[in-house]
């Protein structure tokens, strides 16, 4: 009777430390598994701070400059040269420019305006160029006489009337300032009264010019 009894209790007591084995195999195994996880969770300190680091770097530091395109040099443009002017003979001004007012015309005997100015001289003293230019008219005129006309640069031209009959130019010649053009004679009949002179006007892109302004040129 105490045989089987003790056997009994025996067997019984294997399996419950069998049991207990089990138990603890799985909770052993359930600590490990939990352990492995929450080390796979959180990362490194010193990694996440090299990440955090690298984030806080702004994105333009990571980029090449920008250089922007060169332009071509644009060839600078010629230096304008200044009309070199001079007065187209020396002698008495005896009727001066006036296209803002009248002035006396003593061969009519009138008021008029008066497009130039009339500078009397010898019959015969040279007639100069007051700049470079172009003859372009060569022609007698019914009031004005023997003209001559050149035309310059920036849109100047001047015209000499009340030459003589011998004019040295004729159209189409390059004239240079100081170039004798004609001499002084008395052909224009609207002027007569004023004896041996030269009636000098200047226009520029077609409007009359005060002669004085014209000389102050050059």
């Amino acid at each position: 009777m105490n045989n089987q009894k003790s056997g009994g209790f025996n067997g019984k007591g294997y399996y419950i430390a069998l049991i207990l084995c089990a138990a603890a195999i799985g909770i052993s195994g359930y600590l490990y598994y939990r352990n492995a996880t929450h080390t796979n969770q959180e990362p490194d300190a010193s990694v996440s701070a090299t990440n955090q680091a690298q984030q806080d770097v702004p994105v333009i530091a990571t980029k090449p400059p920008v250089t922007q395109p060169t332009k071509p040099t644009q060839p600078s443009a010629p230096a304008k040269k200044t009309l070199r002017t001079a007065a187209p003979l020396e002698g008495e001004t005896v009727a001066e420019y006036a296209m803002d007012c009248l002035s006396y015309n003593q061969t009519t005997r009138d008021w008029r305006v008066h497009n130039g100015v009339d500078i009397a001289a010898g019959a015969g003293s040279a007639v100069k160029a007051a700049a470079d230019g172009t003859v372009t008219e060569v022609y007698t005129d019914d009031t004005m006489g023997a003209t001559v006309v050149i035309t310059h640069a920036d849109g100047y031209v001047t015209r000499y009337s009340s030459l003589s009959e011998n004019v040295a130019v004729k159209a189409g010649d390059a004239v240079t300032m100081g170039q004798t053009i004609g001499y002084v004679g008395q052909s224009a009949l609207l002027e007569s009264a004023l004896g041996d002179h030269v009636h000098f006007s200047v226009t520029r892109d077609g409007t009359p010019t005060d002669p004085a302004d014209f000389f102050s040129l050059g």
